[in-house]
């Protein structure tokens, strides 16, 4: 294996950069953001350099079967595996036949908890800038989507697209970091209706006649008979705690779909209502509005699915086998939607495996997270799990760990997709979309809901959260099993 690094935190003299003068040395001290340039079919891109952990040349990565075209393969970077993340094709750049020792330019790139490699042109070096001087995101400077632009930036007379890494990558920004940070703000319109609720709710104050008694001692008038209230009034102050309940639950409305992309419609509603009174009943005088992200988040841990990223546990998977159809057909169809971390998808190919031994068997496992879907096929299970109903499916490697064995591999193509977009899938014997409709926005649940019902076969089953429901509009028919729900065509 042939492999050139560069480290990309040394100290590159000024000769080299280019910097022939005093004055353009002493601008270099003003720099706060580094990048690490490089091409792409001719244009000058960039990356955050706190993302890139090396420069590599190397060549010879080992081909993995059933990934995404743009995925050439995995590399040994000093005995650790990482996928290897062709850039140009990602972004549909056309790319000449590739020769099976051709050496390609890498950035090693470290985000969060993964590691990786990207095959760029040409990589041009560290350029230094004023993070001031970044200018936001325009579509008319890059060949790719403005969504996975951070920004535009001009320096040693180059203009360079600012790629948003971890945006591309499927991790989640923060918000305050952005160019153009979309902060979280209440609705003027529900937080006026709070405020004129409070005010109705509140006791009028009684004007003070100056020929009453005061008491010198406390300075209070002496008790007065209540006054009338008259049928409006009574009206409001009845009204008033249901429309602070009502402004108090859009909040959370809005600020799960702001943090979480996640929302609330008919699919999901019947357990949010029950959510959002543990959550306040929980929250006690404290406000049952989210202050960050965190909220959200603990707002939604009761909702997600058993097992959801993680192998399933035996009793699971049983309970899911139990529901499998009859199906004597040579091929079983299954397309997985939001596949995570790739968990589910083997958890499911391993249950059809045995539920129908006979049959070929494909699993369209879908992601919109590029490094999951990387990183899927080389997942590992642990000594236990090995030991539990997933043994007569795995193998252990020549590293002492436990794969899944190469027929299980085989059933499952992971691919980069977004359930939005409309797909060529064939019609599918079996859809496992667990907890991936409530990420959709209300237009787009509607859509892929239909587009369920257009893909799957006469006979086929539809498994959802187990927090969600297909609710009215659609002609499924709800059948439970055990501790599951599923869906057929009626």
């Amino acid at each position: 294996m042939e492999e050139t690094a560069v480290a990309v935190n040394s100290q590159t003299d000024n000769t080299e950069r280019g910097y022939d003068d005093d004055e353009e040395r002493e601008s270099v001290a003003l720099f706060d953001f580094r990048m690490a340039a490089f091409t792409l079919a001719g244009k000058d891109y960039a990356i955050d350099i706190m993302h890139v952990k090396e420069i590599v040349k190397a060549s010879r990565f080992t081909y993995v079967p059933n990934t995404v075209p743009f995925v050439l393969g995995v590399y040994n970077l000093r005995g650790e595996i990482i996928p290897i993340i062709d850039l140009r094709k990602f972004f549909n750049i056309e790319v000449p036949p590739r020769k099976a020792d051709q050496v390609e330019n890498l950035l090693i790139i470290s985000l969060e908890d993964h590691v990786f490699g990207i095959v760029v042109d040409q990589i041009e070096g560290i350029v230094g800038i004023q993070k001031s001087s970044i200018q936001p995101p325009h579509p008319l400077f890059g060949d790719i989507n403005i969504k996975f632009i951070y920004g535009i930036v001009e320096a040693r007379d180059h203009l360079y697209v600012l790629l948003d890494i971890a945006r591309i990558f499927g991790q989640n920004t923060d918000a305050s970091d952005r160019l153009e940070p979309q902060n979280y703000e209440a609705p003027k319109a529900e937080t006026a209706a709070q405020e004129e609720a409070e005010q109705k709710a509140a006791p009028a104050a009684k004007p003070v006649n100056p020929d009453d008694d005061i008491d010198e001692r406390s300075g209070d008038l002496p008790p007065q008979s209540a006054a009338p209230v008259s049928g409006d009034q009574a009206k409001a102050e009845a009204e008033a705690p249901a429309a602070a309940e009502d402004a108090d639950k859009k909040f959370v409305i809005d600020g799960l779909k702001e943090f979480k992309k996640f929302y609330i419609t008919e699919l999901n509603k019947s357990w949010f209502d029950n959510r959002y009174s543990e959550w306040k009943e929980s929250r006690g005088d404290a406000s049952v509005q989210f202050a960050s992200a965190n909220d959200a988040d603990e707002f939604l841990k009761p909702f997600w699915s058993s097992n959801t990223g993680a192998f399933w546990t035996k009793e699971y998977a049983d309970a899911v086998y139990d529901i499998l159809p009859d199906n004597a057909a040579k091929q079983v169809l299954v397309w997985n939607p939001g596949c995570g971390k790739g968990q589910e998808s083997f958890s499911l190919a391993c249950v059809l495996k045995k539920r129908y031994p006979q049959s070929k068997i494909r699993i369209y496992a879908h992601e919109t997270d590029l490094l999951n879907i990387a990183n899927a096929p080389l997942l590992t299970v642990s000594d236990a799990e090995a030991a539990g109903w997933l043994a007569p499916y795995v193998q252990k490697s020549v590293t002492g760990e436990y794969t899944f064995t190469q027929e299980i591999k085989d059933i499952i193509m992971f691919e980069y997709h977004d359930i939005n977009n409309a797909n060529a899938l064939p019609m599918t014997d079996i859809i496992f979309a667990r907890d991936v409709i409530s990420l959709l926005p209300p237009d787009g649940q509607k859509t892929v809901l239909a587009d369920f019902e257009e893909k799957l076969k006469g006979n086929g089953i539809l498994f959802l959260g187990e927090n969600e429901s297909v609710g009215s509009g659609l002609s499924w028919g709800e059948k439970t099993q055990g501790s599951l729900t599923y869906y057929s065509k009626q």
